[in-house]
């Protein structure tokens, strides 16, 4: 059953909502997937905070239109799901992740920052770590020299200190000989 020009602008003001605040937008055809496995792909989107949702094309269309995804208008062919995600990388490696496992989902494109994205170009952007990995391995390099001076410290101090306990052992034994 089709919806009615109400729930139709529904749809278009819910996507649209998304769409303001979103990075990136992947596309990709669904045709011949399970049910099960769409629900799995629904699931692991939902754990990574990527809104993901089957439209009709005419719809997805009018919710971007005006934005910075505009441009991905003439991607909108055929039987698609929408990625759509705050975060840079997580719509692209939702569907990205998903398509290496069922070779029946395929990446059209996508469009990062205003600029549109193929095939490769989606691949590329699923392949960058995410923001918490890449923030985890900036604080890495960031501490490595505090935390190495911290050692060199440690190694002197403990170097004078073995040092310091021969000499006061020897002043010790002449007091005691006395």
């Amino acid at each position: 059953m089709g919806l009615n020009l109400n729930d139709k602008k529904v749809v278009v003001e819910e996507v649209s909502a998304k769409v303001a605040t979103a990075q990136t937008i992947v596309v990709a055809e669904y045709r011949g997937i399970q049910v099960s496995a769409l629900t799995k792909l629904r699931a692991n989107a939902r754990s990574q905070g990527v809104y993901l949702r089957v439209l009709k094309n005419t719809l997805a269309r009018r919710a971007v239109e005006g934005t910075q995804f505009a441009p991905l208008a003439d991607s909108m062919v055929g039987p698609l799901i929408y990625s759509i995600s705050d975060d840079a990388v997580a719509a692209a490696k939702v569907i990205s992740d998903f398509s290496k496992t069922n070779d029946k989902l395929k990446v059209k494109g996508g469009n990062y920052a205003g600029k549109n994205l193929d095939v490769a170009g989606v691949n590329a952007l699923a392949s960058i770590p995410s923001r918490e990995v890449l923030i985890a391995q900036l604080l890495g390099v960031m501490q490595a020299p505090v935390s190495g001076f911290a050692r060199v410290l440690a190694a002197v101090a403990a170097q004078k200190g073995e040092g310091a306990a021969p000499a006061e052992e020897a002043a010790a034994e002449p007091a005691a000989a006395e």
